[in-house]
């Protein structure tokens, strides 16, 4: 990480706790420096940087989030910011032909990454989470080796209600809970299902 990506970093990390305190709460597993998958709810653009946040410092230099490209490309600032402070792993949102769009993830876990994904794929606004896209699935299947860990993010959608765009001082948290694992031959719709309860579990931990 070069200079200028060293303090935006050390300025984002401060004003995301001054806005929101990004407490983790370690509930079923400790912060451990091995290959993971952090999967959790998503209900704003402002995931991301929550998760992040609440990483250790450790975790936070071996951990790269998942990010839309349209919308984190759009400017150059978001760019820099998701490139060089991130190190973001961009994901397409609209397939394009025979590309597979979960190549980017793959490649990062076969670099010995570690993953921030959101399994809904796009925002939700209801208090439920939208059932979980196959990709989770994809990627326990493929690399068995990595831990599976799901995390609740609590109150972010409040930092910046829709259709504001001035941050709000709100008190968030996440909640990392106890790993779980793809079982032998279990079928894609039960384990997502699965999933998406073991996140929901940690809402009221």
């Amino acid at each position: 990480m070069n200079l200028r990506a060293k303090a935006m970093s050390l300025f984002l990390l401060g004003l995301v706790r001054l806005l929101t305190g990004a407490q983790a709460r370690w509930y079923g597993c400790p912060p451990k420096a091995e290959q993971r998958i952090y999967f959790a709810n998503h209900q704003s653009h402002a995931d991301l940087v929550l998760i992040w946040a609440a990483l250790p410092k450790e975790l936070r230099s071996i951990t790269r989030p998942i990010a839309a490209r349209d919308y984190w490309t759009a400017s150059k600032l978001k760019r820099f910011i998701t490139t060089e402070v991130f190190n973001a792993v961009y994901v397409e949102r609209e397939r394009k032909g025979e590309e597979d769009p979960l190549q980017p993830l793959v490649d990062a876990l076969e670099s010995g990454d570690s993953l921030i994904l959101f399994p809904e794929g796009t925002r939700g606004f209801a208090e439920d989470p939208q059932p979980f896209k196959s990709g989770l699935y994809n990627l326990a299947q493929r690399f068995s080796e990595v831990v599976l860990i799901p995390a609740w993010i609590h109150n972010v959608q409040r930092v910046i209600p829709k259709g504001e765009v001035v941050p709000v001082p709100v008190l968030c948290s996440v909640t990392f809970g106890e790993p779980i694992q793809l079982g032998a031959d279990e079928p894609r719709a039960a384990f997502l299902v699965r999933a998406r309860e073991a996140v929901m579990a940690l809402r009221d931990v």
